[in-house]
């Protein structure tokens, strides 16, 4: 039988939210020499050389989501801009 039938519940493996082992033991690799390297020094001056791998660093340690409270919701405002500029302004051979 292939499919759960409905209604079992799920029996034995990880618990909901528990990291497996080599997940676990890869973070604790990479946190060990991140601390051998520098720790924050090392990333901060890793920011100035590499701006662009560093961004891509931050981008994968934020939550994926932002979610407000239902008291205090988050509001997105986008503002479109546009400029026009007089170059006949700027130019006194104009």
């Amino acid at each position: 039988m292939s499919k759960l039938e409905t209604g079992r519940q799920k029996t034995g493996g990880r618990q909901k939210g528990t990291p497996n082992k080599v997940t676990k033991a890869l973070k604790d690799m990479i946190l060990g020499a991140l601390d051998d390297a520098g720790g924050q020094t090392y990333l901060a001056d890793q920011a100035k050389a590499n701006p662009a791998a560093f961004m891509t660093l931050v981008g994968k340690v934020l939550p994926m989501q932002v979610a407000g409270d239902a008291d205090n919701p988050l509001n997105v405002i986008n503002t479109i801009r546009r400029e026009v500029i007089d170059k006949s302004a700027e130019s006194p051979d104009a």
